[in-house]
């Protein structure tokens, strides 16, 4: 019989909620997603912007969860099975859980924010620490007011790290969330233009990370890029809330975790750093001189949090990408093939910039092209016209042969592209797809990229589907 992850006494001195019926089997694990439901979860029926999770709940029951949180309660859910009813939001239990789960653990705790490279660096953690115990993760990009506090009330008993993204669109979002996981360490990878409408200046947005200071436990730690212009502010920052260890990583000579030389190669990097007086040389599974210098800040975490720091860097042999940040794939064209390079998850100036390095640093086959395919970056206020021609720069230094753009916001690039670089333009993704499947050609290299609002990930899908995979790379 599986662990229960909770008991069903754990969940009462938790959320303070009633239970209506009886549960009949261990609690293994919590979702919110009915159509992923499996035996033994404990389903939270959560509100959304678009549907309420009450409305899934007797279904959920049926399809074997072991449990529903809810705030209200029908015949058709006692009909179906086991409640557990809460006085307040679902969400506001969740988060009461989430609390319970970081007490009674005794792992070590690890958070990440950052402008650019979040993700990346959650998953490179993951990867390093799991080499020295059971850790768990935030999956994909939970890291918003309902992916926290699921992630923590999904952490096993006995981990021996936790790993969490945490993210923010306004200030004021992340304190409450490193208020629940409580971090040992804490690590802010970058400062830029991202959310940039929701702020009058980078300024706000570096303050806006730092609150990720503010939970961190005593005789804690924060990990901070010193590449940086911000890494004085968000020192003072960390200083302020009570942190006196501060490690800076970068490519700084005074940086505590300091990248010394890197071999970029077209799907690794092969790495020596000095870790905090300590010398080490690795292979990195992931391209690009970025990722290189994230994988300081983990290797830093690793130090701090106890764990085997050469197993750490062993491990990240075998990091690789996450779907839509970099996942490479060749594919067939014809009597040849192209690569195809999959960053179509987010996008900001920066982020952008790192992909036409990637783009930059993979070798097309013989007649092919470099192709750059950008979407619209949303969020980014009234500098968004100038930040998005400004694209025009990292295009150049990657040697890119064709863009093809989609997106109004992206117009303003492609005015300034000449003419023998344009391969098309439409306003949406959707009217980009026929045009570019088209202007595909046996050896190209092909690299997308655009916030998740300007749907690129559907040409992705297009790609693929029109040209059969023959190997992926990672």
């Amino acid at each position: 019989m599986a662990e229960a992850l909770w008991t069903v006494d754990e969940l009462l001195s938790a959320t303070g909620g009633t239970l209506l019926g009886e549960v009949k089997a261990p609690l293994t694990a919590v979702t919110i997603d009915s159509r992923a439901v499996r035996p033994g979860d404990i389903f939270v029926a959560i509100k959304g912007d678009r549907h309420d999770g009450h409305d899934f709940v007797a279904g959920a029951l049926k399809a074997g969860a072991g449990l529903g949180l809810v705030s209200r309660v029908t015949p058709e859910m006692l009909a179906a099975g086991a409640v557990l009813e809460v006085a307040d939001d679902p969400l506001r239990g969740l988060e009461n859980m989430g609390r319970a789960a970081r007490v009674r653990s005794a792992a070590q705790i690890v958070a990440v924010t950052g402008s650019v490279g979040k993700t990346s660096t959650k998953e490179m953690l993951l990867t390093a620490l799991s080499a020295s115990g059971e850790t768990h993760a935030s999956a994909a990009s939970f890291n918003n007011h309902w992916g926290v506090p699921l992630t923590l009330a999904r952490m096993p008993r006995n981990a021996a790290f936790g790993v969490f993204e945490i993210g923010m669109n306004h200030a004021g979002e992340i304190t409450p969330l490193v208020g629940m996981v409580r971090p040992q360490v804490a690590i802010i990878t970058t400062i830029a233009a991202s959310h940039l409408g929701n702020f009058s200046s980078l300024d706000g947005i570096a303050d806006a990370k730092a609150e990720i200071f503010s939970g961190v436990v005593p005789g804690g730690h924060a990990v901070i890029s010193r590449d940086t212009p911000y890494f004085e502010r968000l020192s003072a920052a960390a200083w302020a809330c009570g942190i006196r260890s501060v490690v800076s990583f970068g490519k700084h000579v005074d940086a505590d975790v300091r990248l010394e030389r890197v071999a970029l190669l077209a799907d690794c990097c092969c790495v020596t750093a000095d870790v905090m007086g300590e010398t080490v040389s690795y292979r990195l599974g992931l391209p690009g001189e970025h990722m290189a210098v994230n994988s300081l800040a983990v290797l830093a975490a690793a130090k701090l949090t106890g764990a085997d720091l050469a197993r750490a860097a062993i491990a990240l042999a075998a990091a690789a990408p996450a779907k839509g940040r970099g996942v490479r794939e060749r594919l067939s064209l014809g009597d040849g093939e192209l690569l195809l390079i999959d960053e179509s998850y987010n996008a900001n100036p920066a982020s952008v910039a790192a992909a036409m390095g990637l783009l930059g640093a993979a070798q097309p086959g013989r007649g092919g092209r470099r192709i750059a395919v950008l979407g619209d970056m949303l969020e980014l206020g009234e500098q968004s016209p100038e930040l998005h021609a400004g694209l025009l720069e990292p295009m150049d230094a990657a040697k890119v042969d064709v863009l093809y753009a989609a997106g109004p916001l992206m117009a303003n690039l492609w005015a300034r592209v000449a003419q023998h670089r344009r391969g098309a333009y439409a306003e949406t993704s959707d009217g980009l797809r026929d045009a570019l499947i088209k202007g595909l050609r046996p050896g190209d290299v092909v690299m997308i990229k655009g916030s998740l609002g300007s749907r690129m990930g559907p040409l992705v899908e297009a790609i693929r589907a029109a040209h059969p995979p023959l190997a992926k790379e990672t």
